[in-house]
């Protein structure tokens, strides 16, 4: 009898499947997580040079974690299984998985040895039988809206591979849309998983802030962990395996009530209040896209009976409030006594951030923080008139995958940061918010809506964003 090492293991075929989807196989024996990690591994053999996903791979390990989940499928003890059981999935190159190495997109980083232990997020995904097989590429230090790297190069986006898949989760994003593995994780400090998700047509959710410990990742006052994927389902319970309170992160938030899976097809939002916008008052955006996501909104209040209103809305400019924290989270990234002798290894952006801040003496960032007590009761203000805020993701589709972002929309001059306005909101304020596919312009690229709500109800967001994806359903990776 041969040895399970010698086996044929034979990936399987069709559509990859979602990540729940691909646990109930694994589960009730339609196929093994063997065969579905093949799957993926050819997958990112063939197509991994062209798109950039991927910046490293462990794939012998991966295998003996898949053959360990085959063996308890095969003795019959699947009650031993977790939620993921034998699920392949991405890590962010910004967050610790055991036995690989952490670069946060950075020559600074770039060569270290692998990490010996795993981001309270990982191991979380790992307890509940997921597969990590490699890191997904991501700017330095998570620092743009697009994935270009002095380490690794350029990320391209299934679509089109002339555009970005976004950032900073464009690695994980790129992973997939383009069905090389049914997950992978992302990090949100800026709109970080809902840009990516809107430029590749995915579900991007970034939960309440604290939702689910942080300790282990790139360190952010306003980054919040979670995945890309292609379902919202496949978010829900990957919330429900990785949400709640951890001693050592004091910012986690207790353990949710009720599981958010069960709540996505439960949960009664009728008669929720609504409104939709442009442009919140300060920004500009592509009228295609706006013509899209707009539908998007208009289908998901008839959907979920929603009451929606156009009231306007005139929020604070928050982009250079979120420059200057994000400016201050760059420090973090580094170790002590690194800055400045690494200057001449970063890229423009990061090296950018950190002159800047450490050049200015402690009192002149006060008015920033000032700025954001403004914002945070303007916001507060907004969500006392209504339950839920609906926007495009961003003001633009995606763009050219080497950067930067457009200096001009609709006919505007604007800052490039304003290719992405809306998605900082929610991170300055810790609030949940979801990107869903709105639909695809003209040329074919996707556009986003998103979805935001009233602090710690991320089981509303996701139940919307469940309800979106039932009346306007999606292509689950790109063609």
């Amino acid at each position: 009898m041969a040895r399970q090492d010698d086996e044929v293991h034979t990936p399987i075929s069709g559509e990859m499947p979602s990540a729940v989807e691909a646990a109930e196989a694994i589960r009730t024996g339609r196929y093994t997580s063997r065969e579905l990690l093949e799957r993926c591994i050819s997958e990112i053999d063939v197509h991994n040079e062209a798109l950039n996903a991927f910046v490293f791979t462990d794939f012998a390990t991966a295998r003996a974690q898949a053959d360990a989940v085959d063996a308890l499928v095969r003795a019959g003890r699947t009650d031993e299984l977790g939620p993921l059981a034998g699920v392949p999935f991405g890590v962010k190159d910004l967050e610790d998985c055991a036995g690989m190495p952490t670069s946060h997109g950075s020559l600074v980083y770039a060569g270290r040895p692998a990490v010996g232990t795993d981001s309270i997020h990982v191991a979380r995904l790992r307890a509940a039988g997921a597969i990590p097989v490699g890191k997904t590429a991501a700017p330095e230090f998570g620092t743009t809206s697009w994935t270009r790297t002095k380490a690794f190069g350029t990320a391209r986006n299934p679509w089109n591979r002339t555009v970005t898949p976004g950032g900073s989760s464009g690695g994980s994003a790129a992973a997939v849309a383009g069905g090389l593995v049914p997950m992978a994780t992302a990090s949100d400090g800026g709109g970080s998983t809902r840009i990516p998700a809107s430029f590749s047509g995915l579900v991007g959710h970034k939960a309440s802030y604290g939702r689910i410990p942080d300790a282990g990742a790139s360190g952010s006052q306003t980054a919040v962990l979670g995945i890309l994927a292609t379902t919202v389902t496949d978010v829900a319970r990957h919330l429900d395996v990785t949400a709640g309170p951890d001693p050592r992160v004091r910012t986690s938030l207790p353990a949710p009530i009720g599981s958010y899976e069960a709540a996505v097809d439960t949960l009664d939002v009728s008669g929720l209040r609504a409104r939709w916008s442009t442009d919140l008052g300060f920004a500009s955006v592509d009228r295609e896209v706006e013509a899209i996501a707009r539908k998007a909104a208009t289908d998901l209040g008839t959907a979920a009976g929603l009451r929606i209103d156009e009231n306007p809305v005139s929020l604070t400019d928050p982009v250079r409030v979120w420059l200057s924290s994000g400016a201050l989270d760059l420090w973090l990234d580094l170790e002590d006594g690194m800055w400045p002798g690494v200057a001449d290894d970063l890229q423009r952006t990061a090296r950018s951030g950190l002159q800047q801040t450490a050049e200015r003496p402690i009192p002149a960032l006060v008015p920033a923080l000032r700025r954001r007590a403004d914002l945070e009761r303007e916001v507060g203000e907004l969500f006392a008139e209504v339950d839920v805020v609906l926007t495009p993701t961003t003001a633009v589709p995606a763009f050219r995958a080497e950067g930067p972002p457009p200096a001009e929309i609709a006919g505007r001059a604007v800052n490039p940061a304003m290719a992405t306005p809306f998605t900082m909101l929610a991170n300055l304020c810790w609030q949940p918010s979801v990107s869903v596919p709105a639909g695809l312009t003209a040329s074919g690229l996707p556009v986003g809506l998103m979805i935001t709500c009233r602090h710690h109800r991320d089981d509303v967001a996701l139940r919307l964003a469940r309800m979106s994806e039932q009346a306007s359903p999606w292509p689950r990776v790109a063609p």
